[in-house]
């Protein structure tokens, strides 16, 4: 049997219309319904017109979040060598070779964003039963494979993200915190929308972005005007 949400989640979804808002306006209604005492993590779910089981309709990418993420990324780098030694200089959470592919296996966890070098991807191999479903496979495209490892890591704590569809035809990517200002949380919204939009697979037909929704850990869903997101990125254009 469900159970049945709270006075506070009730009357936060009350405050959502049946209807489709702009970006900025979202953000405000999300702040206003906000009911708890954490800084909820606030996120963008893109339903695509996309089959993700054909390997050309696959969308995935990364974006530079304007505004950051709001909180530290937990970078864990597998090198070897000096490569190491320079992860941890530039700001790696976690650093190392064969040790960490160890690690990961037994069921570590404890980490938020993957990057290898070249010649770890071996090893690194090994882990994608484990890191592919959480999106945190290392990959050249999305410039997580690299011997540029300071370079990588300063992007991801600076808050650049990952996205990619998933089974259901969805991205989910995180976009900032609760406490953001409603403008910058719009602004983080908007680049995550044209990344996704500009990755667009040449095999996908039809409509490509179906539906945005806009939501916070524990507030309602809004469901963002797709007409005035597809004016701002032609406009940016």
């Amino acid at each position: 049997m469900a159970r049945k949400p709270g006075k506070k989640m009730q009357a936060a979804r009350k405050l959502v219309e049946v209807r489709v808002y702009k970006l900025g306006e979202a953000a405000e209604l999300l702040k206003k319904a906000h009911h708890t005492k954490f800084n909820e993590s606030v996120e963008l779910a893109i339903n695509l017109g996309v089959d993700p089981k054909h390997s050309d309709q696959v969308v995935r990418g990364t974006v530079a979040l304007p505004n950051g993420l709001g909180k530290s990324v937990r970078v864990l780098v597998i090198a070897s060598g000096e490569k190491v030694r320079e992860a941890m200089d530039a700001g790696a959470d976690y650093a190392g070779g064969d040790d960490m592919v160890q690690k990961i296996v037994e069921g570590w966890t404890d980490y938020e964003a993957v990057i290898a070098t070249p010649d770890m991807m071996k090893s690194a191999g090994k882990l994608g039963k484990v890191l592919g479903p959480r999106g945190l496979m290392p990959n050249p495209k999305t410039g997580t494979v690299t011997f540029e490892v300071a370079k990588a890591i300063k992007e991801i704590k600076a808050g650049k993200v990952e996205f990619r569809v998933d089974k259901a035809g969805i991205v989910h990517c995180a976009i900032g915190k609760i406490q953001f200002d409603a403008a910058k949380l719009a602004e983080n919204a908007q680049a995550v929308i044209a990344a996704v939009t500009k990755a667009k697979p040449a095999a996908a037909k039809g409509k490509y972005i179906k539906k945005i929704t806009l939501t916070s850990t524990m507030g309602p869903g809004v469901t963002i005007d797709l007409v005035d997101v597809e004016t701002a990125i032609a406009a940016a254009a």
